[in-house]
């Protein structure tokens, strides 16, 4: 593990190179929070306790320790939710200006945190967490976690019968739960969620893990074989926009739901690279991710090109602008103003920070960062 002063490794950064580690264990750790991050988390002994520790062990309120790493940011309104290592969850209802911690259910890592409507939040992250907010990020509850998913994907890919392709879905699952430190607790981390509606949304996750809701998360419907991904790459983004739905892997993963065939359909690019994110606006996809390569498509994926944003380093987040404009934020802290269509993308002069791991914009204009050493908002310069 690299050392805490090292330049750290950006989300999902062991499955960068292309290998991929041996243990769920070691994956689930090293995945989307970089290994900042998880050297925090050997400092605090979290990585030492038992799984079920982790998740039958509440995050009490309190204030927060404004260095504390973190993951995601997302913004509804004046309202800014952010997640990270250890159950972190803060809120701020004055945008930015202050933030106080909530309590969490549990003290899994969180990776990514998304509002669903008004007063919605979801937050997902390791040991198949999946936590709701129902008043705009106060108060939260655990709706799904790795023992549940667990029985939940043994009820669906039963010994016997099941889905098409069942069998195959049924023994990875079950050597996915023989990797497990923990008896009956299935550590695969969900990695991202969204909604098109309070209704509709989607959960993915590491080892081609996706699972469908209908009825705003009460009950879930593993998707796994709905996917053209037969060798379970990982699933690091799921977003949309209206009927428009995709989700972003490793390798140049990227997928299109068919709705009439309630199937994610494999999209070609001309990326063999890790995708860590995806933003649909109508009439234009970008997805974009490791070493800073970002594709543009006017036509729902059937062409591409290169959008040109002068960095090697990984973006890790895209965020409203202004108007109709697009953020893109890079791992190492580039500010790319990119234009509605996707043509062009402009630097913006941002004053570094430290390593970036998520971002949103406030309702003034202000950019939020979520950090390995915590928050910051920040003014930005507009492009010209």
């Amino acid at each position: 593990m690299a050392h805490p002063q090292s330049r750290p490794a950006s989300p999902g950064a062991s499955f960068r190179s292309g290998r991929r580690p041996k243990g769920l264990l070691i994956a689930a750790m090293a995945l989307a929070m970089g290994l900042a991050a998880a050297a925090f988390a050997v400092q605090q002994g979290i990585a030492h306790r038992p799984m079920r520790d982790v998740l039958d062990m509440p995050v009490p309120a309190g204030e927060f320790n404004k260095r504390s790493p973190a993951s995601s940011v997302a913004r509804q309104g004046d309202r800014l939710v952010a997640v990270g290592p250890r159950g972190l969850i803060v809120l701020s209802t004055d945008g930015g200006s202050h933030w106080a911690q909530m309590s969490s259910p549990v003290q899994s890592d969180l990776v990514s945190v998304r509002f669903s409507d008004a007063s919605t939040v979801w937050a997902v992250g390791h040991d198949a967490v999946a936590l709701r907010s129902t008043d705009g990020g106060a108060n939260w509850q655990r709706v799904l976690d790795g023992r549940s998913l667990l029985k939940l994907l043994r009820g669906h890919y039963p010994a016997q019968g099941g889905p098409e392709g069942a069998d195959k879905t049924r023994e990875e699952v079950e050597r996915w739960a023989s990797q497990s430190a923990t008896p009956d607790v299935l550590p695969t981390p969900f990695l991202d969620v969204s909604f098109a509606d309070a209704n509709d949304g989607f959960l993915v996750g590491a080892f081609g893990l996706v699972l469908h809701t209908v009825d705003g998360g009460k009950t879930w419907v593993p998707w796994i074989e709905h996917t053209d991904n037969p060798r379970r790459l990982h699933l690091y983004a799921v977003g949309g926009h209206g009927a428009q739905r995709y989700i972003a892997g490793e390798q140049g993963l990227l997928l299109r739901l068919d709705a009439a065939r309630s199937h994610f359909a494999l999209v070609k690019t001309p990326y063999e690279g890790t995708f860590f994110g995806v933003d649909v606006r109508p009439g234009r996809v970008l997805a974009y991710g490791l070493s800073g390569n970002a594709y543009v498509s006017n036509d729902e994926g059937a062409q591409w090109r290169k959008l040109a944003t002068g960095t090697d380093a990984s973006l890790v987040a895209a965020v409203p602008a202004s108007g109709e404009g697009l953020l893109l934020v890079s791992d190492a802290g580039h500010v790319l103003s990119v234009s509605p269509d996707g043509s062009r993308a402009v630097p913006l002069q941002i004053p570094y920070t430290s390593e970036v791991l998520g971002a949103a914009t406030t309702a003034s204009g202000q950019l939020v960062l979520a950090l390995v050493n915590g928050l910051r908002v920040l003014d930005i310069t507009p492009a010209r």
